[in-house]
């Protein structure tokens, strides 16, 4: 019976994470807006949700579905900062860094990383 329960979890993930990423290619496909407006927006929206109470039950339901995608980083800096704010207008300002400083920092050192085993081009070289 765990089994089927994992098989559920997984699944929910998957449909949730790639229901989110087919709203992000069909916005790339019929739009003129760049993927740096998209990233932008989509993160906006996860911050907007989280403020109105309705991304913490899609992410207590879907996972990692929910927060994995870069909405799901709106979620976490948003969550960070109403957190921080219960203690102080300081802390609601430091709040969403704290909480994202894992993810950010493990995002740099990663990608320094790959910068030392990988040779960096244009796309068109």
């Amino acid at each position: 019976m765990e089994y089927l329960e994992i098989l559920f979890a997984f699944a929910k993930a998957f449909l949730v994470g790639g229901l989110i990423c087919a709203v992000a290619q069909v916005v790339i496909n019929f739009t003129d807006l760049t993927a740096g407006k998209i990233l932008v927006t989509f993160m906006l929206v996860g911050v907007v949700l989280t403020a109105l109470g309705l991304y913490q039950p899609l992410v207590e339901w879907a996972g990692a579905g929910a927060t994995v995608p870069i909405s799901g980083f709106g979620y976490l800096l948003a969550n960070g900062a109403m957190k921080g704010a219960q203690v102080g207008l300081f802390q609601a300002l430091t709040g969403a860094l704290s909480a994202a400083s894992a993810g950010v920092s493990a995002a740099i050192v990663f990608s320094f990383l790959m910068s030392l085993i990988f040779k960096s081009h244009t796309k068109y070289n």
